[in-house]
């Protein structure tokens, strides 16, 4: 039975090898090396919170959309986006994108739309979601942190 979706689904079209800079093999290679777990500015958070004494499980399949960290005892799901994918500063970036367009904007829109989707359903079943883009962790790691440890003294007074 097909999932039934607030908003019109966004259809992202299959990439066209004749659009692209790169042969299939190239383009492989290059794409294998682009990380979505464990990436520097995860691992550097992920360090911080253990550092004052969190314990977390780190990309959860039993929940929707798979949170880079989750504190499950504190209902608080965490994602650290890289900006491309995700979509960070869209209506600047968009504009920017030159090769295989007809691709790339569906496809980071739908990711964009996965998000919405994702903290939706986390919200709905109780959880506080943070989302951290991957430059401002690396910049601003004391502060991403702080916003996250200020929301886990709360929950700890209710507990």
């Amino acid at each position: 039975m097909p999932k039934k979706y607030p908003e019109e689904r966004i259809k992202v079209p299959r990439f066209r090898e004749e659009d692209g800079f790169y042969t299939t093999p190239q383009r492989s290679k290059i794409m294998s090396k682009i990380r979505g777990k464990n990436t520097k500015p995860e691992l550097a958070f992920r360090k911080a919170l253990w550092a004052a004494g969190y314990r977390y499980r780190i990309d959860y399949k039993k929940l929707i959309g798979k949170p880079d960290i989750l504190l499950k005892k504190y209902k608080t799901a965490i994602f650290i986006d890289g900006e491309f994918w995700h979509g960070h500063n869209w209506s600047v970036r968009k504009h920017k994108i030159k090769s295989n367009r007809e691709f790339w904007i569906p496809k980071i829109e739908r990711n964009m739309q996965r998000d919405r989707e994702v903290n939706k359903g986390l919200s709905e079943l109780g959880y506080t979601v943070f989302r951290f883009w991957e430059s401002e962790v690396k910049k601003n790691l004391d502060g991403c942190l702080e916003q996250v440890l200020l929301h886990l003294k709360s929950k700890e007074a209710t507990l």
